[in-house]
């Protein structure tokens, strides 16, 4: 970009105007199920669009802005959506590009933390799924959907912003007493969780990534299932020897009425994609 915002204002105006990028697995994926009739339909695409952050914040960005004036409450589900514009629609109008891969081309350092993220991001919304439909949550895919933009304002600012971006993580390798948002902070004059709650709000995305920010919903059964998803996502990213994970096994059982021992073995057993 030719001038790189200052603020948090500026960068919300950036990105309200930005073409969000996408996965190169996810527009491999895409293109795959359209040359091939018998693969094409809502499901399979949704599927595709919803293992990838960014590619779905950019469906739900885009049903915002072109809302039908009938429309009486927010899109989450993101097969309704598909179903609501038309595939062909989808394909014209949501084209699964640019390609972040190719933005961080010259940033493999920011790349290799964005894949790292978007990762966390999958593996979260799997576990978030598979326990809102343990629970007999009616809007497990409003769950789901949450759990996989939880992080969507940190994913944004890698593939927009990676200078800054490392030059946090930099600051917090040479002080490890240095708290994240202190960090961002320091080097963008904002940290992300505020970002994140802008975005939320100025993209009319799921009320319960919003939930997530307020204290007052802290205890609620849909908001404790996204966080402790994110941290076991987080926790296990570099295997199942984390000390944090027994507190997590322990919250968890909590949440679903089980024993700690049992949601050690179902979570670890979680299959990398759960069917939707």
């Amino acid at each position: 970009m030719s001038q790189q915002p200052k603020s948090m204002a500026a960068w919300l105006a950036f990105l309200g105007q930005a073409d969000i990028p996408v996965l190169k697995h996810t527009a491999r994926e895409l293109e795959r199920l359209r040359a091939d009739e018998s693969l094409l339909n809502a499901r399979g695409i949704a599927n595709v669009v919803t293992d990838d952050p960014l590619m779905t914040v950019k469906l739900l960005r885009y049903m915002q802005t072109h809302k039908h004036r009938n429309q009486k409450y927010e899109l989450v589900d993101v097969k309704e959506a598909l179903l609501m514009m038309g595939l062909d629609a989808f394909f014209r109008e949501v084209p699964a590009t640019p390609i972040s891969e190719d933005m961080l081309d010259g940033h493999i350092e920011a790349l290799v933390q964005l894949l790292h993220t978007v990762r966390r991001a999958q593996r979260s919304a799997h576990y978030a799924y598979d326990w809102a439909l343990r629970l007999h949550d009616l809007h497990a895919e409003e769950v789901h959907v949450s759990a996989l933009l939880y992080h969507v304002a940190e994913m944004l600012m890698w593939c927009f912003n990676p200078g800054q971006m490392l030059e946090i993580q930099k600051r917090q390798a040479a002080d490890t007493t240095l708290r994240s948002a202190d960090a961002q902070k320091q080097v963008m004059g904002f940290t992300g969780m505020e970002f994140q709650r802008q975005l939320t709000i100025e993209w009319k995305l799921p009320e319960l990534l919003l939930n997530l920010m307020d204290p007052a919903q802290a205890n609620t059964s849909r908001v404790r299932n996204v966080k402790l998803a994110a941290n076991l996502a987080r926790h296990s990213a570099r295997g199942w020897d984390n000390d944090a994970l027994p507190d997590d096994y322990r919250e968890i059982a909590a949440l679903l009425r089980m024993e700690p021992d049992k949601v050690m073995a179902l979570v670890e057993s979680v299959p990398a994609a759960v069917q939707r």
